[in-house]
């Protein structure tokens, strides 16, 4: 008896969850993202170091926030602040065995700028899609350009990445590692 009973329940649960409408599709990066370790860190208390790669990689920049993250083993140090023109910037920086290196330059740029091949990488990946936030990430390693691509409603995870190298513009199918 208990038996019939747990297989009704099972099965009102399903027909139940059928006739709910279903819940917006979140991209399965969200779920594989790997956990990440923020913790604030005040422009007075940024390691020397920190402060020493930021102005040499963009002199005049006044830093305006930073923060640690900590992720699969990796330490890095995002630096936001303003350059002289009165851009913004962020320099993500990763701590390496001989010290602290840039590995990425990042600024907002509006979609309307964001190159073609890009729009049309995004809109063959994601019909219609229109972001509401683009980040432009530059990589110092080898001059690659990530776009990250917002969606409404998700503004910690870029719903799509596209990669710009070569001239050639490709929709990422993992997270980009920094």
């Amino acid at each position: 008896m208990t038996r019939v009973l747990l297989i009704s329940a099972i099965a009102t649960g399903v027909s139940l969850a059928a006739c709910n409408p279903a819940a917006p599709e979140s991209p399965a990066r969200d779920s594989d993202a790997p956990a990440t370790v923020i913790t604030p860190a005040r422009k007075a208390d940024l390691p020397g170091a920190v402060r020493a790669v930021v102005l040499t990689a963009r002199p005049g920049m006044i830093v305006s926030e930073a923060e640690l993250k900590e992720r699969e083993g990796r330490r890095y140090y995002d630096v936001e602040g303003r350059m002289p023109d009165g851009s913004d910037i962020e320099l993500d920086l990763l701590e390496t065995p001989s010290g602290w290196k840039v590995v990425e330059v990042q600024r907002d740029v509006a979609w309307d700028r964001v190159p073609n091949r890009v729009r049309a990488a995004a809109g063959g990946a994601r019909a219609g899609f229109t972001p509401v936030r683009v980040i432009e990430s530059t990589q110092a390693d080898d001059g690659s350009v990530i776009y990250e691509l917002f969606a409404e409603g998700q503004p910690a995870t870029p719903a799509l990445e596209v990669r710009v190298v070569d001239g050639r513009a490709e929709v990422l199918k993992e997270a980009w590692p920094h």
